[in-house]
């Protein structure tokens, strides 16, 4: 019998011991939390360049090992100097402080110059603050005014809540009153009656637009919609023991939008003039009407129900007559709310507008006369990302583009100098980095910014006439960032599904990489088509995933087929297609590294994300359920249907067809095969909650597995710091076999 337990007793503990994992305590998590100081070991990085009214003069704070430094450069003379005596103005101002204050700890914001005077106004410990720097006299001026709250992105608009209207030569108001149109002269206080057609159901809005002249007047008159509001439930206020309801208005996919008309009025002779407008009431939105400066016409721009129209429409300001200036058409959609550019250069009939007309977003100058193109601005494969300065004088444009330089990642941002002709196209920033600049006001210098992620970033001041460097102005240093270990991003390059587009993305090491080893992949992913996400400038931690990195994870981050800044082709992958996120692109991409890098362990591919990334989390696991075995996926639109009208009409169209059913997670929570968490906040006014509550409903209704957060009191949220442990406590046990710490006994 002794033998027996003995022989017993040892295979239990075999069989225990073959079974249990690893312990991690939170001093594990706390040193994985420590990477996140790495940032305060990188020196003379500028943050801000300020350049002071119209002149060639900068300045601009940066930190160094002994403090920040506040330097101001002359463009002109092509020096660079301290803006003030920095231990001079801390002593002076420590005799007004209660709590003193350090040269190493001294940070100021929003320094402003008073002009003809030695006086520079700032902010400091939420007081503003006037210093002589003369004599360092430093006067308390006032405390800073609270901010107001966090306003909502969507507030209802009241058309009828504009207060009255006064023409340009004073002589009349424009007000409404009973629905209706009216005019006051200002000076016989005498009322006029332009309308007569106004009603609560179809009245006219407040908010007119008066011709330059005064002659003549424009309004839309609006036939409303009806509202639709989400409901959402403030369990734990801190205001009062009970919870709360809150309401927002938010219309979702397929509701009832406002029809507006543009409608013109006669001032001279009290009339209204009729304005055909049959052919823009299939609309998702028109603009409010604006003057030429002749007052000759005004325009309203018409995006029509589905994003595959949008036109520039010119009304005749004596006849009413339409005339459409510019038409964009698509057999997909049109990228109005990323891409839509209009600059109108009224003396010579000409306007600069932005299409994807050839499959790459570029500028073309129209002719308002003809409404023909004159020529393209700029063409190519390679897209313009924004206009940053149009000079009517000279007939030029600056503007960022990306994609252009051959035998670099296409993304990165480069400014461009190129005139209305298209001629003459200079790159003002040849490194091949990604760049940030901010100019003069005059446009004649700029500060330019470049880096890459794994290149730190240096500033010099550029003439913009040549491009030539005149003064650098700080180098980075990250030398005490590389003696902590810190390894760079590694930007990576694989083929996409098509077998010939590159996908571009990145590759993050925990700083106690070995290479020997082998470690999950964790993908950070967003997909939303309206931009691209993965990092291209220097960052030394990333706030979403650097900490998870060091418990060892490798992360990565790439833009798949679907997202914008490419080819208008590149993008049209996501139209009625939001479930595809990319995921073929990614996934060979995911491999491709993993053929490179034998540490990366394909058979252990999570990914985590929020808002659009939290649909996509979702999306991996339920249609690639052969490659993603476990995601965190926050305040998903789980279904976009669910989600606000604009972003999920401009992507997946107008009627809602069947394809928002065959993109929804929750038509398709019965497919869940690998592991998955589910973070909303209670409070989130961005992606309805209820979007997370729906699918979370069809996995139990399907009898699947699966946890769930719902974090109080909190909105629109990747999961802040409780939902960064729970998340961080999922990847560890899935992936790792690790138990976690126990949290509930920290404190003992």
């Amino acid at each position: 019998m002794l033998v027996r337990f003995l022989m017993f007793s040892w295979l239990f503990t075999c069989f225990f011991c073959s079974g249990a994992s690893a312990q991690l305590n939170h001093k594990d998590y706390e040193k994985a939390d420590s990477v996140m100081k790495l940032s305060e070991l990188v020196y003379h990085q500028i943050s801000d360049v300020n350049w002071i009214d119209s002149s060639a003069t900068c300045w601009y704070v940066v930190k160094t090992k002994n403090g920040y430094e506040y330097k101001l450069v002359d463009a002109i003379a092509k020096t660079k100097q301290s803006l003030f005596d920095t231990e001079k103005l801390v002593l002076k101002l420590n005799e007004k402080l209660d709590k003193k204050t350090s040269v190493e700890k001294f940070q100021l914001r929003k320094i402003d110059f008073e002009p003809g005077t030695e006086n520079i106004h700032f902010v400091f410990e939420n007081t503003h603050w006037t210093c002589n720097l003369q004599d360092y006299t430093v006067t308390k001026d006032s405390l800073v005014e609270t901010p107001k709250s966090r306003p909502y992105w969507n507030d209802d608009f009241d058309e009828m809540g504009n207060d009255p209207v006064v023409s340009p030569d004073s002589v009349y108001t424009a007000f409404i009153k009973n629905y209706n149109v009216y005019i006051c002269n200002t000076k016989d206080k005498n009322e006029y009656q332009l309308s007569y057609d106004g009603s609560p159901g179809d009245f006219y809005s407040s908010y007119f637009s008066w011709s330059p002249d005064s002659k003549k007047l424009a309004v839309n008159k609006v036939r409303p919609n009806e509202k639709r509001e989400i409901y959402f439930v403030e369990s734990s206020p801190k205001t009062q023991l009970q919870p709360i309801l809150h309401k927002r208005n938010y219309l979702k996919p397929g509701d009832a939008l406002p029809i507006k008309h543009p409608s013109l009025f006669d001032v001279e002779n009290k009339k209204q003039i009729p304005v055909d407008t049959k052919d823009f009431e299939r609309q998702y939105e028109i603009s409010n009407p604006g003057w030429n400066k002749a007052s000759s016409a005004f325009t309203f721009e018409f995006n029509q129900r589905g994003h595959q129209a949008y036109k520039v429409v010119e009304v005749n300001a004596e006849s009413g007559k339409t005339r459409v200036l510019v038409a964009e058409q698509s057999n997909t959609f049109i990228d109005y709310s990323g891409k839509r550019y209009r600059y109108d250069l009224e003396e010579t009939n000409e306007m600069i507008w932005a299409s994807e007309r050839d499959g790459w977003n570029h500028l073309y100058l129209i002719d308002t006369k003809s409404g023909e193109v004159k020529n393209q601005i700029t063409k190519g494969e390679w897209v313009v990302r924004q206009v940053v300065h149009v000079d009517v004088k000279n007939r030029s444009v600056i503007f960022y583009g990306s994609g252009k330089n051959k035998n670099e990642d296409p993304y990165y941002l480069h400014c461009y100098k190129v005139n209305f002709d298209g001629s003459k196209l200079m790159d003002l920033t040849p490194e091949k980095m990604n760049h940030e600049l901010v100019f003069s006001k005059q446009f004649d210098y700029f500060a330019d910014t470049y880096s890459t992620v794994d290149v730190a970033p240096v500033t010099v001041l550029r003439r913009t006439s040549d491009a030539k460097v005149l003064l650098e102005m700080e180098k980075t240093d990250i030398s005490g960032l590389l003696a902590k270990g810190w390894i760079a991003p590694e930007p990576f390059v694989a083929k996409a599904r098509d077998g010939k587009t590159d996908i571009w993305g990145n590759i993050y090491r925990p700083i106690n990489f070995d290479a020997t080893k082998s470690y999950p992949i964790i993908e950070y992913i967003y997909a939303g088509p309206h931009s691209s996400f993965a990092q291209k400038s220097f960052r030394p931690v990333n706030y979403a995933f650097s900490s998870l990195a060091e418990l060892g994870f490798i992360i990565v981050q790439m833009d798949g087929m679907g997202t914008s800044n490419r080819s208008k082709a590149f993008q049209d992958v996501c139209y009625k297609n939001l479930k595809d996120a990319g995921f073929p692109d990614r996934i060979l991409w995911i491999k491709a590294a993993a053929e490179k890098y034998s540490f990366m362990d394909t058979t252990r591919v999570g990914l985590f994300g929020g808002s659009a990334g939290g649909q996509s989390t979702l999306a991996g696991l339920l249609f690639h359920p052969e490659f993603y075995k476990v995601g965190v996926s926050s305040c998903g639109c789980h279904d976009n249907r669910m989600d606000k009208i604009w972003w999920n009409e401009q992507w997946m169209g107008y009627p809602i067809g069947p394809e928002y059913a065959t993109c929804s997670n929750v038509e398709n929570a019965h497919l869940l095969k690998g592991k998955l968490m589910l973070i909303v906040g209670e409070m989130d006014d961005n992606v309805d909650p209820a979007s997370t509550m729906q699918v979370a409903d069809a996995l139990i209704n399907a009898k699947k597995d699966f946890e769930l957060v719902v974090l109080p009191g909190t909105n629109h949220t990747l999961g802040g710091t409780y939902g960064e442990q729970k998340r961080r406590d999922f990847f560890i046990r899935n992936f790792l076999n690790e138990q976690t710490p126990d949290w509930n006994r920290i404190s003992e």
